[in-house]
């Protein structure tokens, strides 16, 4: 007998997937089936009623199904019993009759339960199966919100959490927020169970060889928080602007490796430890505080130089190098220090000359090359004011970048680096008061950034490149003559200027920007953003000069002669 519609739930979801897709099906069923969802989260109440610690037990049809005469009527039973459906998306689903079948019939059944996509193979919509491709009241195809599983997209990880989120009804953020906490407890744990598993080692002899491979276990889970906090949790707390926990995370890290120095010597942990420096100095450069970033850069780079001497052949050593020399260079161009800046950014790119000379196709090292010549560019634009020099160099950075983006293409960063260097370029043409050249690669800039924003709104980090795009390209339009569209573009860089600070209060480059985009309103004729006054302008500039100086941040030279000329 079939169970109703409105059955009792016995599964938490329905798991449907092509046969072709059986492995990939597997391992998902078994990480949903795996996860512990974490404790403060446990009980509390959403739309989808109360959240449980497991997710246990998820129905999937090819390895549930019991060896019944009436497979369809066993397959419809379950979905009766299921809270949610799953569909594992792939060109293999998508012309599957099977998933189809399944879709259909749990919609049918339960109209109000949620039905969640996994990407797995393909793009959207071909990975999509048809029912799953329908119309929305405008006529027009909307793409149903997914986990998307590849690299490239959400990844593993992220995309397990989304689906956690649509079956629960518990908050994204909320898990990624509080998965990460859980991640960065559980290096500290392990960390400090490896100290005293080698201590056990030491005073028991007799017992030192099980205890060694307890102790490389830990360690190696260790390892992989660590790696973890430098990668992905990284560029998720950048995402939403979080420098805080972002340095609280290097700093731990930091902490971890230099504690397996001091008890192994191990190469693997010189290396690592002069990436997590490189990471601090990275953060304390947009917190303004170049002193403090110099001395981590400078241990970094005698790190990396001395792990490249000794195996000068290592692509990765000769990379990690490049990227010392490279930020060292940063902070001295920041300081305008231009000779030291130039020298510098001169050695970065005889390295990345060299990487792209051992492997042309590499889209790493063709980033790389791109970002030396991007630099380069600056030095000549800022520092010794050839500007002729730099509209080359810029144009070489727009061509190294745009062999990366065909080497790796539908990539975000080679992608944001054109833009980049877009900016730049129009920046050389507008030195030499070729404003209509500078409007054109304003524009180009502009849609690249535009496109990347509207991908993926919520990235703050994108959100600020979207906003200097909106401010440049206002200028641009100043230049020719068009004031209208220049006020438009200026109102939108206003907007953000404040959406960000708030978001932000510490971050010294996104207060910068907001103080040059009331500048710009306080001296060119645009009008005025509503409800906004010129007195209020002047303080809000005021303010952040004084709030730059108090950080002896260099940076904040960059709107005295607006400060000085202010009534």
């Amino acid at each position: 007998m079939v169970e109703p519609a409105g059955a009792p739930i016995r599964y938490t979801a329905f798991l449907s997937y092509s046969h072709k897709d059986a492995a990939a099906a597997a391992r998902l069923h078994r990480r949903l089936e795996t996860y512990r969802l974490p404790k403060r989260l446990v009980g509390s109440e959403t739309a989808h009623g109360q959240v449980p610690d497991r997710l246990w037990p998820i129905f999937r049809d090819r390895e549930e199904l019991p060896a019944a005469t009436d497979l369809s009527e066993t397959v419809r039973s379950a979905l009766s019993q299921s809270g949610a459906l799953i569909i594992l998306c792939s060109p293999n689903s998508a012309g599957s009759l099977w998933v189809a079948e399944e879709i259909q019939t749990f919609r049918a059944l339960h109209p109000d339960r949620p039905i969640l996509a996994a990407i797995l193979d393909g793009s959207p919509p071909d990975c999509f199966p048809a029912a799953l491709r329908a119309s929305g009241n405008d006529g027009k195809w909307h793409e149903p919100l997914a986990a998307d599983l590849r690299a490239r997209g959400d990844g593993g990880h992220l995309g397990l959490l989304k689906l956690v989120a649509g079956i629960t009804g518990v908050g994204l953020d909320s898990l990624v927020q509080r998965d990460a906490a859980r991640r960065i407890h559980r290096v500290m744990v392990v960390t400090t169970v490896a100290v005293v598993a080698m201590l056990i080692m030491a005073a028991m002899a007799w017992f030192a060889l099980d205890a060694r491979r307890e102790a490389e276990r830990q360690r190696a889970e260790a390892e992989g928080m660590a790696k973890f906090m430098l990668t992905d949790l990284r560029e998720k707390l950048r995402e939403v602007g979080r420098l805080d926990i972002m340095r609280a995370a290097n700093e731990r890290a930091l902490a971890y490796h230099n504690n397996q120095l001091r008890l192994y010597h191990r190469t693997t942990d010189q290396i690592m430890r002069a990436r997590v420096l490189q990471a601090i100095g990275e953060d304390d450069i947009e917190r303004g505080n170049l002193d403090v970033a110099i001395v981590n850069l400078r241990e970094a780079h005698r790190i990396t130089g001395d792990q490249l001497a000794r195996v000068p052949s290592d692509p990765q050593r000769l990379f990690d190098h490049a990227r010392s020399e490279y930020w060292i260079g940063r902070v001295h161009e920041l300081r305008r220090e231009w000779p030291l800046a130039q020298r510098q950014y001169v050695r970065f790119a005889n390295a990345t000359q060299r990487l792209i000379e051992a492997a042309p196709t590499n889209p790493d090292y063709l980033m790389e090359a791109g970002w030396s010549a991007f630099d380069l560019g600056n030095v000549q634009l800022n520092g010794t004011s050839d500007f002729a020099g730099a509209q080359s160099s810029y144009e070489r950075a727009i061509h190294w970048f745009g062999r990366a983006a065909t080497a790796r293409p539908r990539n975000e960063d080679s992608m944001r680096a054109q833009a980049n260097a877009y900016a730049a370029l129009a920046d050389s043409f507008y030195m030499r008061a070729d404003w209509q050249r500078s409007l054109m690669a304003r524009l180009q800039q502009y849609r690249m950034v535009e496109a990347l924003h509207r991908a993926n709104p919520s990235n703050l980090e994108s959100a600020f490149r979207y906003a200097l795009a909106e401010r440049g390209l206002a200028v641009a339009f100043i230049k020719v003559g068009n004031r209208a569209n220049a006020r438009l573009h200026m109102l939108e860089a206003y907007r953000w200027s404040l959406n960000l600070r708030r978001r932000d209060p510490g971050n010294a480059e996104w207060l910068l920007f907001g103080a040059q985009v009331a500048c710009e309103f306080y001296f060119r004729d645009l009008g005025l953003p509503q409800g906004v006054s010129r007195v209020q302008l002047a303080d809000a500039i005021r303010s952040a000069r004084a709030e730059l100086s108090s950080q002896e941040n260099p940076n904040g030279r960059a709107i005295d002669n607006c400060v000085r000329a202010l009534h």
